[in-house]
């Protein structure tokens, strides 16, 4: 049946002219085409040649982490034409908000300081004065049950004022104004609870209240050339009106309308929804639990339900939760940096009893009274404020924002020749006919028609997806990850993680599951294995050796055993800790009773650098005795002396050095961690400003720590071997233990090296270079190393590296590392605060997850920046070489809008939401060479334009014939197949961008039903459109022929996509 449709009258004069007279002095040739192919490939090839390095020069500065100020700066004045800036620069850096929290930190800091002076000043005079408390309770505090007002308690400790904290009675004095026992904590069943919650608040700061959906669709109205296209829609209704009056004449404009309205519409719920997901993220970053004293139980609890009253136990490594008053503690250290920006420790301790919201933990551990909560804190007033500072932008959005703003430049170009060439033309049909002097309603009309698809050329030609689809694509796979148990604090730790080629990880809680248990000792120079029988194990022990052990493990510790709801026993601290704490139970030991049997002195608590922990206690009999416990070969070098078998205290000789030395490498050896016990006597006088002594100890015993590999480790370690991703161990642990571990995880292989930290240290830098690629294991290694391995890595090596931390020590290397990731369970809050990703299982086959989406993120990006540069370069060259050979544009405004919104918004979609594939594990990492737009990508969009080029082309030459139109409806009709055809190109192109490389696109295809939902979606809008939206889309009713070449046109695009991926380029 021949492609021959019905003619029919002609629906306006405007449309008849452009059918017939002006248009008849255009006639298209083969070489006028080709010269606009030409324009096609060279404008692709230019852009190829030249954007990756306009993109390094001008938005390279910025990383994707630890910017500075200067380089997010340059590239927001870089980008100087922007469609709609609200929208564009909505997820970027709030710099002004940060500023202003910059300057908090400043004032706090000379506040702080100032105060310091004045309490040191104080307490010269304090001792000698008679001081008069001229507090007034304020009514209705007193009538709650308290003797002190908030404002009072936060001008006490916010302001150092030790005048004051004496006038109240010190911490003791105060917390009973605050009707709180210091041992006990608040009561929760009382009615003071929810009184104290009245007068004191709650420990929240004001967050920026959540934005409408109106709001949104404010925001995507703001952009100019929807402003400026809104306003030719009025002119439009009103001349329209005017010429052919109610409703004929309104047709052109209100369909412009309309289009505004729907992508405006649609614009606004796709960005309503991301911010949605970031808001749900953002409460998952604050949910942090501390351990406090309430009807005196021990217990976690969120930050969020703390209250003035509350004691708070607080460790090496957690975040001071409000302002507060120390009431016991060793050694403690805080870091104000977080809130005054120095970076000096400073001492707490009952003379400088106060702590600060915001602050950390450096060192030691303490009790302290909670006295301030909430936004009556500094760091509740400079949260609020840096909530609005938001996140910095990632390395991805700035370069697609230079995209976007490169092509924009290029689009607004060609929108201003096509506009002046379509004028031009109507210039000399005027001309031609002596009609120059006089234009009609018509002319005008027809005036406004070419500057509103010249605007619309700007439209489609400035891709403002382009970043937002990046956001778009974050905020998807954060989500996502966090259902597998991975939360993302920063933005830009997502994409990058798609990048890395290297990964730095912990052994104890990642790569094994962090259930420790003894399982062996060697006490009394005899090995024993533990079995769970309580009380078996002690009366095989020798009682004094029994009674000296006993005593180091329950008071030589970082944990304790308590008392929880229902009077269950309950083992707190790290693993470790709770491992040995076990053991001491087992052995028939009563924590409570060996506590209170001596008076801890001092403390040093453990940490990753001095590998040991030690306590000094005063004994009841009189004199000190110091214990110390920690990595096994460190603390027997200390010993001088052990326990032989019958509990007595001998020298410890060769013989018996080389016993012990066996055993630790035995334990080593079947993979168990070792923990050597020893203590010495240090005589009738100790002061507690004196450091423990570090040698002359008594070695007590060896235990062996069972700590079980994760199961899957071993196959996930395999999969990033596979992905081009090299994985090494970095331990504090024992070389032998960290060597079968491992083995066991597929870490170390027969060419890999394993390598203590002191023997890494001391090579130099050329050493270290060609050391560093073998390096598979190191044990026994300090902060410092671990940061000194991720240098390297990163500058010398140029890999992109992750990093594992848990402790407070391991934040250099975090910081350091391209992605950090923190431990959720073990990690301390300075650990997570320095992290980029917390691995909320501590799992290592949830840190290849990351990986695997990060790899994800980055390709669907690449899949929807070639997906929708096609559209840009197809539709730019189109309706320019049209208008500069025929005087018209195949595509009008209304067409150009829904083009649009199926390469802007539903293009996003669909394809920046693709869920992970297990081949993307199967690639070689991208590095941090690669360029994001490579060969592949240029060749897909090359071949896919020409083809859609050369399909519009021979639509306009043949499309006539070839459907044997005639009358004064053909050009109408003719321009509606084109415009269909146009559209399942990109349809069917979509498709194809699925996969870049591979052939099979249809691949999972029904089980991303986003990506599925758009599609039905277009398909069926664009048949309302076509069928049923002429008169205010400027189109006519296709038949099935015309519909069946349409579709089988764009349908052709993807053989030709699957021939293109055939073609072999290289990856650059």
């Amino acid at each position: 049946m021949p492609l021959c449709v019905n003619t029919f009258r002609i629906q306006s004069d405007s449309t008849n002219r452009a059918g017939s007279c002006s248009k008849s002095n255009y006639r298209l040739n083969l070489s006028s085409y080709c010269g606009g192919l030409l324009v096609l490939v060279w404008s692709i090839y230019l852009e190829r040649t030249e954007m990756e390095s306009y993109l390094n020069e001008n938005f390279g500065d910025v990383k994707a982490k630890n910017s500075s100020e200067e380089a997010l700066q340059r590239w927001r004045k870089l980008c100087g034409f922007v469609k709609n800036r609200k929208r564009r620069f909505r997820f970027t850096a709030n710099l002004s908000k940060r500023f202003e929290a910059e300057a908090i930190r400043r004032s706090n800091q000379e506040k702080l300081r100032v105060a310091v002076l004045v309490s040191q000043a104080a307490l010269q005079f304090i001792n000698g004065l008679n001081l008069s408390n001229e507090y007034t309770v304020p009514e209705e505090v007193e009538g709650a049950g308290f003797q002190i007002c908030p404002d009072e308690l936060g001008s006490i400790v916010e302001g150092h004022d030790i005048k004051k904290f004496t006038i109240h009675g010190g911490t003791k004095g105060i917390a009973e104004k605050l009707s709180t026992s210091i041992s006990n904590g608040i009561s929760t069943s009382d009615q003071l609870f929810n009184k104290r919650k009245e007068i004191y608040g709650i420990n929240k700061f004001t967050e920026s209240p959540v934005r409408g959906f109106w709001l949104f669709v404010w925001e995507a109205l703001q952009d100019m050339t929807l402003m400026i296209l809104a306003v030719c829609a009025l002119v439009s209704l009103v001349v329209g009106i005017i010429m052919e009056g109610w409703p004929k004449g309104a047709h052109d404009g209100l369909g412009i309308v309309a289009s505004i309205l729907l992508v405006v519409l649609v614009t606004a719920t796709s960005d309503y929804k991301q911010s949605l997901q970031f808001k749900d993220l953002d409460k998952e970053k604050q949910k942090i639990a501390v351990q406090v004293a309430r009807d005196g139980i021990r217990q976690k609890i969120s930050i969020y339900d703390l209250l003035p009253g509350d004691i708070v136990h607080l460790s090496i490594g957690d975040q001071v939760p409000a302002d507060g008053l120390f009431i016991s503690g060793f050694s403690l250290l805080i870091n104000e940096s977080s809130l005054t920006g120095e970076c000096e420790p400073v001492n707490v301790n009952a003379l400088n009893p106060f702590l600060l919201s915001g602050t950390k933990v450096q060192d030691g551990s303490c009790k302290m009274l909670v006295t301030t909560v909430g936004m009556r804190t500094q760091w509740g007033k400079l949260m609020a404020t840096l909530s609005e500072g938001g996140d910095d932008e990632t390395p991805l959005q700035v370069k697609l924002n230079g995209v976007a703003t490169l092509i924009g430049k290029i689009g607004l170009f060609f929108a201003v020749l096509t506009f002046a060439v379509l004028v031009q033309g109507l210039y000399s049909h005027k001309l031609q006919e002596g009609t120059q002097w006089t234009w009609s309603g018509d002319d005008v009309m027809e005036i406004l028609e070419s500057f509103a698809v010249a605007v619309t050329i700007v439209v489609v030609a400035v891709p403002e997806g382009l970043p937002l689809a990046v956001t778009l694509s974050l905020a998807f796979a954060m989500k996502k990850m966090m259902n597998d148990k991975a939360l993302v604090r920063h933005l830009a730790a997502c994409e990058t993680m798609g990048s890395a080629t290297s990964i730095c990880s912990d052994k104890t809680g990642t790569l094994t599951t962090n259930h420790m248990t003894v399982v062996k000792a060697c006490i009394c120079e005899e090995i024993k294995e533990i079995s769970n029988s309580k009380g078996s194990l002690g009366s095989s022990i020798p009682a004094p050796a029994l009674e000296i052990l006993l005593q180091s493990i329950f008071n030589n510790t970082g944990g304790e055993v308590v008392k929880g709801e229902g009077n269950k026993t309950e083992i707190l601290g790290t693993p470790t800790e709770t491992a040995l704490l076990e053991f001491g139970l087992l052995l028939g030991g009563d924590f409570q009773a060996e506590r209170q049997a001596s008076k801890i002195v001092k403390v040093e608590p453990f940490n990753s650098v001095k590998k040991r922990m030690g306590v000094v206690l005063e004994l009841p009999e009189g004199g000190y005795r110091a214990h110390s416990k920690g990595a096994s070969e460190i603390i027997l070098a200390r010993c001088v002396k052990l326990l032989n078998q019958d509990g007595e205290i001998v020298p410890l000789d060769e013989a018996a050095v080389n016993y012990l030395k066996n055993t630790i490498d035995q334990f080593a050896n079947e993979a168990l961690r070792t923990i050597c016990l020893a203590f010495m006597e240090i005589g009738d006088e100790f002061s507690a400003e004196a450091p423990i002594p570090t040698n002359g100890y008594t070695c007590i015993g060896i235990v062996g720590i069972k700590d079980p590999v994760r199961r899957g480790v071993k196959e996930s370690v395999a999969i990033c071997r596979s992905a081009g991703i090299t994985v090494r161990m970095v331990t504090g642990d024992n070389i032998n233990t960290a060597k079968a571990i491992a083995r066991e995880c597929g870490i170390l292989t027969d060419d890999g090296i394993a390598i203590e930290g002191p023997e890494f240290r001391e090579k130099n830098d050329e050493e270290l270079s060609a050391l560093i690629p073998k390096i598979q294991v190191m044990a026994r290694s300090s902060p410092m190393d671990k940061h000194m391995l991720v240098k390297h890595l990163r500058t010398t090596l140029k890999e992109v590296v992750a990093v594992t931390g848990d402790g407070t020590n391991d934040a250099p290397a975090l910081h350091e590392a391209d992605i950090g990731l923190a431990m959720g369970i073990a990690g301390t809050e300075v650990a997570k605060e320095s992290a980029d990703v917390i691995i909320l299982d501590d799992n290592f086959s949830t840190i290849v997850t990351v990986a695997k989406w990060g790899r994800s993120v980055y390709v669907n990006i690449q899949k929807f920046v070639q997906f929708q540069l096609t559209v840009n370069v197809v539709a730019l060259i189109v309706n320019f070489s049209s208008a500069c050979l025929t005087g018209d544009t195949p595509l009008t405004a209304v067409q150009l809008l829904w083009v649009n919104m199926i390469m802007d918004t539903l293009g996003a979609l669909a394809l920046a939401t693709e869920p992970p594939s297990d081949d993307l594990m199967k690639r070689s990492p991208v590095g941090r060479k690669g360029n994001f737009i490579d060969n592949i990508m240029w060749r897909n969009i090359l071949g896919q334009s020409v083809y859609q080029f050369l399909v519009v082309w021979y639509l306009q030459t043949r499309g006539e014939a070839v459907f044997c139109l005639d009358g004064p409806d053909s050009k109408l009709i003719l321009n509606t197949v084109i415009f269909n055809t146009f559209v399942f190109c990109q349809v069917f192109n979509e498709i194809s961008s699925r996969e870049m490389q591979k052939i099979n696109v249809f691949k999972g295809i029904l089980k991303n039903y986003v990506f599925v939902a758009v599609l039905t979606c277009t398909v069926l809008f664009q048949v309302v459109i076509i069928q049923f939206l002429g008169t205010f889309a400027n189109t006519y009713p296709l038949n099935l022929q015309q519909w069946f070449v349409s579709v089988l046109l764009g349908f052709l695009g993807m053989p030709i996509a699957a021939v293109l991926k055939l073609i072999p380029v290289g990856s650059c």
